[in-house]
């Protein structure tokens, strides 16, 4: 059976993948809750190496190679190495998602993602300044603000044209609802678009391999874009289901 009959794609802010099929309401009940920020810590990443490394695992190597990376520490993002093709690769913590999303707090979450240099000028702000805002310990409701005043004040870019990224990394851990694939979904390309409706880009159609979300609150959509192979070049087994 299509991909499509079998799920409905919800996403938040850029990247982080929440698979709602008929099972997992059935289990809703049971899943565990993050009505809280957890210690510092459970965020980090203790081998620094390691974060580089998963980071990179975001794109295809000819990319990753030469993008700029971050890692993420006690006092934000910074850079871990200097890119030279305009790319930045990094590993999204929980709150990349948006507000209302009921992982927003869950210290499990790690989602490699290599932005091209449009995305990386336009949506990376939009991270950075949401990690801010959590370690001065914001709470949901107040970062929801914190968003509105921030973009009717212009403090956050416009999205410019042609900003994408790849999500093309098995290591990544982007939701306890993906049970299926291990918690990293299919391999896929975001393509991040102020706030339109899907249907410009006839995404969410029957026989359509373009899924989107509309994001009303960061005043973008986002289109994603399943492709076939992870970053270390093997299948996705999992890409016709």
């Amino acid at each position: 059976m299509k991909r499509e009959t079998l799920m409905t794609l919800t996403v938040r802010s850029f990247a982080l993948v929440l698979m709602l099929g008929t099972a997992w309401q059935a289990r809703a009940q049971n899943e565990k809750a993050y009505p809280s920020m957890a210690p510092l810590e459970q965020y980090l990443i203790a081998d620094r190496d390691a974060e580089i490394a998963l980071a990179r695992s975001g794109g295809p190597e000819s990319v990753a190679h030469d993008a700029e990376v971050l890692v993420f520490g006690r006092h934000g993002y910074e850079t871990a190495i200097r890119g030279t093709n305009g790319f930045v690769c990094f590993v999204q913590r929980s709150w990349a998602a948006g507000p209302d999303a009921r992982e927003f707090w869950n210290s499990d979450l790690r989602a490699p993602i290599c932005l091209n240099p449009p995305a990386a000028r336009s949506f990376l702000p939009l991270i950075i300044k949401k990690t801010e805002w959590v370690l001065a310990g914001r709470s949901k409701a107040q970062i929801a603000e914190d968003l509105k005043a921030a973009f009717d004040n212009k403090v956050l870019p416009t999205l410019e044209p042609g900003a994408m990224c790849y999500m093309l990394s098995k290591q990544g851990y982007l939701s306890d609802n993906d049970s299926d694939h291990g918690g990293h979904w299919h391999p896929h390309l975001m393509f991040f678009v102020p706030l339109t409706e899907a249907k410009v880009w006839g995404a969410d159609l029957p026989g359509s391999p373009i899924l989107a979300a509309e994001d009303p609150l960061e005043r973008l959509t986002i289109f994603l874009v399943p492709v076939g192979e992870w970053s270390d070049g093997t299948a996705d087994s999992g890409h016709e289901k």
